[in-house]
Order: structure tokens, then sequence, then C-alpha cells
């Protein structure tokens, strides 16, 4: 039987972590990522962390508003409740109260915070515990439906927009490296012609035992869109994510039907309400679900569940910047849901020359990574390394 213990420090970070290399997509390009990061202390010592990456773009919420608002909330008023099982932490963290119900923000503004706050108190109490953030969402009851634990886990590779020459490298090097799964970014290419002889060579690069997605991050318009899908049948394209602005969805009901192409949405799917219309709409066939994005693993966790009764399929997806506390988060979602269609992340040593955390979650051959078995999320932060780049610290105590 767990003792129970409840929270009595909590440390707010924000820290501004370089690239190795730079990131460009059709709706937005990085040198860095301004994360958020959370550390949980409880009153046996047991310390938890957690992380988030704010996108002003996505949710309309910066590291810097974040950090504002934190600190204007009432966090003692919630916080220092004390738990003695999951099922109490899952409580504490599904009533986290981090927008206050006056502002007029999009529902997802916060939730990069609230995902590091609630990573953050999955990892203390796993750890004071000594049992696994999987085994602990292994008794969340609303995703029961979807629990179908792993030893590993299969990522997929990702090819952004490049020279030609750097392209055909990378994706000899994904198909040498036995990847079964890559997304290839499209839609900074304006000259519709010039993008399909692009994905004609990289098929060609890739071979056709890759399978090939696309992510057009909302670079194209409904009125092209059947055209452009009929040209791409004979290349096996799998889906295609986000493919018009969020202000053409509603064309999305008529036009689907009638395409040889799934489409899957991401940027439009935040909330389970966003994933509700969705459904109900017929806008697509599957949902890219991103912690940060959605709120944490137990908002993530509901949706995918959500999504798998309706019929509709889901993969794990990732933010540009994702340091190790999330890869070791999406790694937990990977092995823990077996109906995942694909699954992004754990590029740490691809995105970064030095790692926040101590263990290298970076995927192996094909993609492949095992579960983490550790107590908590399973990885330890490296304080030393994390501080380097720390714009901004602040401790709340609780008594």
């Amino acid at each position: 039987m767990p003792t129970a213990q409840r929270i009595v420090t909590l440390t707010l970070i924000v820290a501004r972590l370089p690239l190795r290399h730079g990131i460009r997509h059709a709706a937005a390009s990085y040198r860095y990522s301004d994360n958020i990061f959370v550390r949980c202390q409880l009153t046996d010592g047991s310390e938890g962390w957690g992380e988030g990456v704010p996108r002003k773009r996505l949710l309309g919420s910066s590291a810097e508003q974040l950090w504002q608002l934190f600190w204007s909330l009432p966090v003692g008023e919630w916080l220092p409740k004390p738990c003695g099982s999951w099922a109490d932490v899952f409580s504490l963290c599904q009533n986290l109260k981090l927008l206050p119900t006056e502002r007029t923000e999009n529902q997802g503004f916060d939730h990069p915070l609230r995902c590091a706050v609630e990573l953050a108190i999955l990892d203390a109490f796993g750890r004071s515990w000594g049992q696994s953030v999987s085994q602990g969402l292994s008794a969340f009851t609303p995703a029961q439906s979807i629990i179908h634990p792993r030893s590993a886990a299969q990522y997929s590779a990702t090819i952004m927009g490049a020279h030609p020459v750097t392209e055909a490298i990378r994706a000899l090097f994904i198909r040498v490296w036995g990847f079964r799964h890559c997304k290839i970014k499209v839609g900074l290419l304006k000259d519709k012609a010039r993008e399909l002889r692009r994905l004609r060579r990289l098929r060609q690069w890739l071979g056709r035992r890759v399978d090939i997605r696309l992510d057009a991050n909302g670079a194209w318009h409904a009125d092209e869109l059947p055209e452009f899908i009929e040209k791409l049948k004979p290349l096996g394209i799998s889906c295609i994510e986000d493919p018009v602005p969020v202000e053409e969805l509603p064309r999305l009901k008529d036009i689907r039907p009638r395409l040889a192409i799934p489409l899957m949405l991401d940027e439009p799917i935040v909330t389970k309400e966003d994933l509700h219309q969705a459904i109900s709409s017929g806008y697509c066939d599957l949902i890219n679900i991103r912690l940060s994005k959605c709120g944490g693993l137990l908002r993530s966790l509901e949706m995918a569940a959500y999504a798998h009764s309706n019929g509709i399929g889901f993969q794990l997806g990732c933010h540009p910047g994702e340091s190790g506390i999330l890869s070791a988060a999406g790694r937990h979602f990977a092995t823990l849901v077996g109906q995942t269609r694909y699954v992004e992340g754990s590029y740490d040593r691809f995105l970064f020359r030095r790692l926040v955390t101590r263990e290298n979650l970076t995927f192996g051959w094909g993609g492949w990574a095992p579960a983490l078995k550790g107590p908590g999320l399973g990885v330890t932060v490296e304080r030393s390394q994390l501080a380097r780049w720390t714009i901004h610290q602040r401790t709340v105590a609780f008594f």
C-alpha cells in the first residue's frame, strides 16, 4: 500500500534550449526552443520533473506568458492535497486550475504548463512509490480500452524541407537504418508540380517498404486538394496531416469522402471538444496527439480512447524542441497504448548536442526503443546542464 505524500515545493523554470540544427516547415522555423520545466518535491524528499513546449502560433501562449500566468494563480489552494493512491494523483492532476475562468484565450492556452505540472507530479509520486508512470497509468479508468502494454515502441523518421542533396542523404539514411515509417514535411514549395517531383524522388530513395505520410501544416487549399491527391496516389501515401488551414476545415466534410488518401488533423485538435467536433463533422480519419499540445498524459489518453471508440485512428506526435523529459513521457504513452498508428519523438541526440537528461532516449536501429521500467518517468535530469540554459526560475513552498 503506497504511503500518502503531498507536494511541499514546486519549482517553475523557463529555459531556452539551443537546437543542433535549425528546423523549418511550411508554418514556422526554429533555432532554439523556449520550454517550461517543473520540479515537484514531496514530503519524503522524492523529486519529479515535467516539461511543456509552448508554441505561440499553435496555442496562443509563450513561455513568458505561462510564467506570468502561473505566479498569478492561487496554487496553494489545490496543490498541497495528500495523495495515497494513483487514483488520488489522477484526481489532483485532473483538477488543476491553471486558467482563470475570466480568461478568454484559446482553451489550450495553458496546456504546455498543465503538461509540465502534471508530468512532474506523476514522476514524483511514481518515484516515491517505486513504480513507473506506466504502472500507474495502467489503472487510469478512462483509458482502459486502449491499454495494451508493449516492451518497445517503433518511432517514425521525419524529412523536413531541405536542399535536394540533403534530402537524398536523409532518405537513404532512413532506408538503410531500417525505419518503417517516415513523415515528409510538404507545403514549402508553392509549385505543385515541383512538390510532386520532390515526392517522387523521395519515394524512390526511401523505397517501397517505407510507409510515407505527408504533413502540409495547413499550406494547401481545399479547392486544389482532390486533384493533387489524385496525382499522389501512385506514390502510396498513407495519410496527409493538416492539408488545409483551419478556416477551410468545414470544406473537408464534403471533400474527404472523395479523397483516395486518409486525412489526419493535428493543430485543430487541442481538446476533447475539438475532437468531438471533428468526428461529428467528418473532417478526418486520424488525429495527431501531442502531450504538450493536449495538456498532458491524462488528457491525451482520454482523447486517444475517445478517438478509438469512434473509429478514428491516432498517432503520438511531438513538438520540435522536446527534451528527454517529454521523450520519456511519450515513451510511456507509446509502449502503453497498443493502437497508436505512428509514433514520433525521442529525437534527443538529433536535436541537442547536450541533453537535459542523463539518459539518452534517442531511438535506435529501425526507430525501435525499449519501454522505460524505472520509477516515475524513468529519467534523471541533469540540473547543472539545465541551469546553463535557464532564463527564469522560482520556487513556491507549501506548508
